[in-house]
């Protein structure tokens, strides 16, 4: 598992558009948009984003929570 930080939050069901994250990890800070993710790395640099990761995803972002492997952004 790695972290991966969204670099358009328009599209964050696109493995394409996360790259790895800083280190150390930056505060994002919010709870409206996706700003980094915990997922298994694809081999290319960009997280796999199974059916876990994306329920994930869209939990965090329907109560606007986070969790230990999503975070969110204003």
């Amino acid at each position: 598992m790695a972290w991966f930080t969204l670099n358009d939050p328009n599209f964050p069901a696109d493995s394409s558009q996360y790259s790895p994250a800083p280190t150390p990890l930056p505060n994002c800070g919010g709870d409206q948009d996706i700003c980094r993710i915990n997922a298994a790395d694809d081999g290319t640099g960009h997280p796999v984003l199974n059916t876990t990761v994306l329920g994930e995803m869209v939990t965090a972002l329907n109560t606007r929570t986070e969790s230990a492997n999503i975070k969110l952004k204003q």
